[in-house]
């Protein structure tokens, strides 16, 4: 058997993707040094089978996280005054989910530019949207360390900014039960759904359908199946949502 290393150098993968990443760098125009540029396209597959690489992205994907949801919300507060808080949560949670960030990652070329072990290569991994996702904050992540929080946030809006347009303006259909299927994963649950009803004519029939998930439930109807389910799963998506944001702040004593 090959030895994963020796694959890699074989096919001349490594050289590609730091061509990549040089390519990549230069057309983001940013002004980080490659080896620090590196670090936030280092997939912890890739690390586990090098034992000189001292560190994953996966550290600059926290701390991407917190710096998007940071510039998403600053950018709403100011650019959107006549909307409530409920209002403003809906459109950042769908502008900074996983689905939009991996496909913003996908048009800027990131997935590109990955280092990945051998197994997650072979098996589609340049282009799982949960891995794309995450290299896009990683690099968030990388900028705010580099360059600061002010560079870090005009990045984010010059990525995003078209997207809070769209979800503000209902162009972009919201899959709501990939959103709650993303967001249970993160809480180690899964949805489940259930035809509850089919009622009316052939054709005019009407279907409820009920989602739970972590203890929440959700119910919705619709003129076909999946119209009901997402209309469960927006419920439930919300509901985990306002969850999230009473948590996030501890009450005073």
């Amino acid at each position: 058997m090959i030895p994963v290393v020796a694959r890699e150098e074989r096919s001349g993968k490594g050289r590609s993707n730091e061509k990549a990443l040089a390519a990549l760098e230069k057309r983001l125009g940013l002004g980080i040094a490659l080896d620090r540029f590196r670090q936030a396209f280092l997939h912890s597959s890739y690390v586990n089978e090098r034992p000189e690489e001292l560190e994953s992205n996966e550290r600059l994907e926290f701390l991407g996280d917190a710096v998007i949801e940071l510039a998403i919300s600053e950018y709403l507060f100011q650019n959107f005054p006549g909307y409530t808080e409920g209002e403003l949560t809906k459109i950042k949670s769908v502008v900074v989910s996983g689905p939009v960030l991996a496909e913003r990652a996908r048009e800027l070329g990131l997935g590109e530019a990955l280092f990945l072990g051998v197994g997650e290569e072979e098996s589609g991994g340049r282009r799982r949207r949960s891995i794309l996702a995450d290299v896009f904050e990683a690099l968030v992540g990388l900028i705010f360390l580099e360059k600061g929080y002010k560079r870090a946030a005009q990045f984010v809006v010059e990525q995003l900014g078209d997207e809070v347009e769209k979800v503000e303006k209902h162009q972009r259909t919201m899959d709501y039960k990939s959103l709650l299927q993303e967001e249970a994963q993160r809480q180690g649950a899964r949805p489940v759904y259930t035809l509850l009803r089919e009622e009316g004519a052939d054709h005019q029939k009407v279907f409820t359908v009920r989602v739970e998930v972590a203890g929440l439930e959700g119910i919705g109807r619709g003129r076909r199946v999946k119209e009901a389910e997402q209309a469960a799963a927006k419920q439930v998506y919300f509901k985990l949502e306002s969850a999230k944001s009473q948590c996030s702040v501890p009450d005073e004593p």
